[in-house]
């Protein structure tokens, strides 16, 4: 439960009480503390595989390849695939935002669907730390596209490298 909504509960039974007649005081909790940073995600060994291999059948660039390529302007249609909030905390300056567990759907407006799809179309995706792009890339390659390229980076030392980042309007 929200803590808006928890809030309105307490309130909304500390005044039924009133008109009742039974006013007896209402225990209000303190909101939970904030969690601290989480550290870098880990998982099992059959993931960390299981992501070797599909890097393996995709082609990959590193950060310095991929900021070549966005300096250059040549990176074509430059996909991030992490969840909308993670866009919102800031991302790479002309990047779309097609999240990864839907980018089997999505891609397709965004290439000219229900016109002519170009399946040749230059793509490059990233994501926070080369997982989520590397699948999402074996995806469009699966589904026919045949220039999707994945970035091998962390995007949190693409911002502490001083590289390029856009917040979304407001």
């Amino acid at each position: 439960m929200s803590f808006f909504k928890q809030s309105l509960s307490i309130a909304l039974l500390a005044s039924a009480s009133l008109l009742i007649g039974c006013a007896a005081p209402v225990q209000t909790a303190s909101p939970p503390p904030a969690a601290p940073p989480s550290a870098a995600p880990s998982y099992p060994d059959s993931i960390k595989t299981y992501i070797g291999t599909v890097k393996k059948q995709i082609k990959t660039i590193n950060m310095e390849q991929f900021r070549a390529l966005y300096d250059k302007k040549g990176a074509g249609l430059i996909v991030d695939v992490r969840q909308e909030n993670e866009f919102e905390d800031g991302f790479v300056p002309g990047a779309v935002n097609v999240p990864r567990g839907l980018i089997e759907f999505r891609i397709w407006k965004l290439l000219g669907f229900p016109g002519a799809v170009d399946m040749n179309k230059q793509m490059t995706l990233y994501c926070a730390t080369g997982g989520r792009c590397a699948l999402a890339t074996k995806s469009l390659q699966d589904l026919g596209f045949t220039n999707v390229t994945s970035v091998d980076m962390v995007f949190d030392k693409w911002v502490a490298g001083g590289h390029p980042v856009a917040k979304p309007a407001k």
